[in-house]
């Protein structure tokens, strides 16, 4: 029997879409707001949040941190927003939302900005400008292969042993080779700190989850913001701490299973 491509299930989709948590969701909605703020001509958004070299300086600085949320055009915030959404969502499911908030617009911003800077200005002379989301989406496959190493450090094609790692240098030089106007240094300064974050290097500058912990019982965030994922996820679950209970064996026939709760301008990107 030929095999059967699985068909397309809305209601899987719009579950999917239901359940993205807090900082995804937020993330995508900046993507959507600038877009829209960019359809104006009074105010150039592209211009102003994108990471031009010669444009960062001590007043500037906010380019560091907006630039993955500027998109040239809507297609370009599409496709990154497609791309970005499964990464996003499986890092902030792994490690909190105030992680993924105090990462995401600490250094895995600005740690491939200023490596592109130093790069482009410093080195290469040039002023060229980048933008999109897609800084984010090289980080977090960086990250991504880098755990699938340690479990799998590489896979065959044919009779050729790829390492693991490898594979998001190969979908940087496919989407350098077929899409115009990427930014191949950009792409490549990402993926080399998603890299070392991978390796544990820069998890020291994550925020400490005693303060975290702090922070959400004060402000009750788990309580109070919907899909919100608590820092103890890791060990409780995904959305904070569910009732459990450990029934007494006792009144239990033979056999009998006890019923309990368990918790568990060139573009970055296509």
């Amino acid at each position: 029997m030929a095999p059967t491509l699985p068909s397309f299930n809305p209601a899987r989709l719009r579950s999917y879409v239901f359940r993205l948590p807090l900082f995804t969701r937020a993330t995508l909605l900046a993507i959507l707001v600038f877009w829209v703020l960019e359809l104006q001509s009074a105010w150039d958004v592209v211009h102003w949040g994108g990471l031009v070299p010669k444009e960062v300086g001590l007043g500037t600085m906010y380019r560091l941190n907006t630039y993955p949320l500027i998109h040239v055009n809507f297609l370009h915030a599409l496709f990154n927003a497609f791309a970005l959404t499964p990464l996003m969502e499986r890092f902030e499911a792994e490690n909190g939302t105030l992680v993924t908030l105090a990462m995401f617009f600490g250094p895995l911003s600005t740690l491939p900005a200023a490596l592109y800077l130093l790069v482009e200005r410093g080195i290469l002379r040039s002023n060229t400008a980048v933008q999109g989301a897609s800084v984010w989406v090289f980080v977090l496959l960086g990250v991504e292969a880098m755990k699938a190493y340690r479990t799998n450090p590489s896979f065959s094609i044919s009779t050729v042993q790829i390492p693991t790692w490898a594979t998001p240098l190969f979908i940087l030089v496919c989407i350098t080779a077929l899409v115009p106007y990427t930014s191949l240094l950009g792409h490549f300064c990402a993926l080399g700190v998603g890299y070392i974050y991978g390796l544990g290097y820069l998890k020291i500058l994550a925020p400490p989850e005693k303060i975290l912990r702090w922070i959400e019982g004060k402000l009750n965030l788990l309580g109070r913001l919907p899909h919100y994922v608590s820092v103890d996820q890791k060990t409780f679950g995904r959305y904070g701490v569910l009732p459990t209970s450990t029934p007494s064996s006792a009144g239990l026939g033979e056999g009998s299973v006890p019923m309990t709760f368990m918790g568990s301008t060139q573009r970055l990107g296509p």
